[in-house]
């Protein structure tokens, strides 16, 4: 189970005496995500998610992330909201750490999603592009290109263990990456973990986006290549050109891309790849040795920088059109 901090029934009730939710009847442990410590809470009020911020998550950046999902749904964009508590604070302290209580969001994640998920997605991550324009907080995106070639500078043997010549591989991915990478591209906040289990449907229908701890100001092209990459890779490996032409079809119907941004989606595919593929191989040897949950395997994203590597038009041949 990812809960890193056990919370008691009296430290429970002494949270929620600040909060105007009524009395605690049921309060559990969520056994998903890898970040942070999640239960389920139901009060008099309704059911509830606290997150409990581990030791990933900056307490100075909570105040963006926790910002930008109450301006999310105050433009009408579904999403997981904090509860304000009686003097007007989201933010919250439990067992000496940061935390917050937040709405309950209906619907579930797909775990195979369809070209069909796939419009649904490519929608959702549109409508949260145009809902957060205007958002008046600023984060950097310290997983962005950038920090790549240093990251990978502490990495290097883990990759050749992981796979023998890995490492001279990622080296020249990480070299054309950055001479081809844009930087004058449409900017904004981005959610730069669009990933299924972070969208839910209700029935076949777009429901809403979770798990905003990455979000941050970038290109939103990029955002779009997270998503490409999360959605439209098969189980084999093999990359779903249907579902990438679903997708996007589905983001410009709110949100048409410009030219640039066309261009620019095999390199930002790419990258998007390596970014992953890198805070997995960090991540693979790195979980707390309290959590029963697995680190994600760094090797499917691998194959997924093999596709890039070899053949960057397919994300071409996925515009919508």
């Amino acid at each position: 189970m990812a809960v890193y901090t056990d919370i008691t029934d009296e430290e429970l009730n002494a949270l929620l005496s600040d909060f105007d939710l009524g009395a605690p009847l049921a309060f559990k442990g969520i056994a998903e995500g890898v970040e942070n410590s999640n239960f389920l809470l139901e009060t008099q009020a309704g059911r509830f998610i606290l997150t409990v911020y581990e030791k990933r998550v900056r307490e100075d950046e909570l105040p963006f992330f926790l910002g930008l999902t109450r301006w999310l749904a105050q433009h009408g964009y579904p999403s997981a909201t904090p509860m304000i508590d009686k003097a007007g604070e989201a933010l919250k302290r439990v067992r000496g750490k940061p935390c917050a209580i937040f709405s309950f969001l209906p619907g579930l994640s797909v775990r195979r999603p369809t070209a069909a998920h796939c419009k649904e997605a490519g929608q959702g991550l549109a409508r949260l592009h145009l809902a957060a324009e205007g958002f008046p907080l600023t984060r950097a995106n310290d997983l962005g290109q950038e920090a790549w070639a240093p990251l990978f500078d502490t990495l290097r043997e883990a990759a050749e263990n992981l796979k023998p010549g890995l490492a001279a591989v990622i080296e020249g991915d990480l070299a054309h990456i950055a001479a081809h990478w844009p930087t004058d591209l449409p900017r904004g906040v981005i959610h730069a973990d669009y990933f299924p289990d972070n969208v839910f449907f209700q029935g076949p229908l777009f429901a809403g986006a979770i798990d905003f701890y990455f979000a941050c100001v970038d290109q939103l092209a990029y955002d779009i290549a997270v998503t490409l990459n999360a959605w439209c890779f098969e189980a084999d490996g093999s990359f779903n050109i249907t579902s990438a032409r679903a997708l996007l079809a589905g983001y410009e119907a709110h949100r048409p891309l410009t030219p640039a941004e066309r261009a620019a989606l095999p390199v930002l595919a790419h990258g998007a790849a390596m970014r992953f593929f890198l805070t997995r191989l960090h991540d693979w040897g790195a979980t707390p040795a309290g959590a029963l949950v697995r680190p994600k395997d760094p090797l499917e994203y691998e194959r997924k920088l093999a596709v890039h590597r070899s053949a960057p038009d397919l994300v071409l041949l996925g515009e919508a059109s």
